[in-house]
């Protein structure tokens, strides 16, 4: 499988009176086409950021300062604001957090997407129309047909979002960014959404990035897992490498966070301290201020991505050095 998706040394920066803040720092990977990579980190990682370089819509006076995006292979981090919205829901469907951000209040759900689908591909208002009840009833509207007419307050929380994942569809994109999609649901309907996520990543080979703090739902969802703290990759694997054995101390004190179903533990792991500000992160490894494990080399030297087992982490314990 070809990359849809591939992030080359992104970095994003902020200018500002007291000078330049970077938001995102070198970094890189990569989704396939029917693949659903997470990207997971505390608030302030640098999570929504990436999502929004890539979708194009980076509050201004943030920008692109170094490295490349590229969609299936065509470099898209020095288009235009018009040459962007044609590929944003032509070629980029995006799924936000709360789905009245992305529906308008004033037109049906079946004129926006059929809306959608009329700007983007060869299809009359009728045709559009048609399709827009078949995405209704594909990500599970019940009498799509006769909801179509509906405005988005007349739907529920989780059947917005489903709305919102068929406007994400409307034109058959290669790439979904998807940023929080189930944290304002309860847990019946998040399980729900993540099931339509994994079907339609399946039934349409699409590229899958999908952005949380919930390790539960990169677990149940995700093939992979991109790991990110200050604005840095900290860790790549696979899912189950990723949760079962974590290899950057950042990882490790996620996942040791999260209750285990089948142990009795009478207390959680607990990273002291916060994530640093942007004006304020710290030389060398940005999360050595918080770490158990360091030592001087990561007050100085940054660290690169290197093979950690069957994942990739940025840490200077897998250098061959001695603590």
């Amino acid at each position: 499988m070809s990359d849809i998706l591939e992030l080359r040394h992104l970095s994003v920066e902020f200018p500002t009176r007291r000078g330049t803040l970077r938001a995102l720092d070198d970094v890189s990977f990569s989704i396939k086409a029917g693949e659903i990579v997470g990207v997971v980190g505390e608030s302030g990682a640098g999570k929504s950021m990436t999502g929004a370089a890539i979708i194009g819509l980076l509050e201004p006076p943030g920008h692109v300062s170094a490295g490349e995006i590229l969609l299936a292979g065509r470099r898209i981090d020095q288009l235009s604001d018009a040459q962007m919205r044609l590929i944003r829901g032509r070629e980029i469907g995006a799924i936000f957090q709360d789905p009245l951000t992305s529906l308008n209040p004033l037109y049906t759900v079946g004129h926006q997407i059929a809306e959608t689908v009329t700007t983007h591909l060869p299809y009359t208002y009728a045709q559009a129309r048609e399709r827009a009840v078949d995405l209704l009833e594909s990500t599970g509207i019940p009498a799509a047909r006769q909801r179509i007419d509906h405005y988005p307050h007349q739907f529920s929380g989780g059947m917005r979002q489903r709305v919102v994942i068929a406007l994400a569809l409307a034109a058959e994109p290669k790439l979904i960014v998807a940023d929080e999609p189930t944290t304002a649901l309860d847990v019946s309907i998040q399980a729900q959404i993540i099931e339509l996520l994994k079907k339609l990543c399946r039934e349409h080979s699409a590229a899958v990035m999908l952005i949380t703090h919930d390790m539960g739902v990169i677990a149940e969802t995700a093939d992979r897992v991109v790991v990110m703290y200050a604005g840095r990759v900290a860790e790549i694997g696979a899912v189950q490498d990723v949760i079962h054995e974590p290899k950057h101390p950042y990882t490790i004190g996620l996942m040791g966070s999260i209750p285990n179903m089948k142990k009795h533990t009478e207390r959680l792991v607990q990273i002291d301290g916060s994530m640093p500000r942007l004006n304020a992160i710290p030389s060398g490894c940005a999360f050595n201020p918080r770490c158990t494990q360091r030592y001087d080399k990561c007050t100085i030297d940054r660290p690169e991505l290197v093979t950690a087992g069957a994942s990739q982490a940025a840490c200077w314990l897998f250098e061959g050095a001695t603590p």
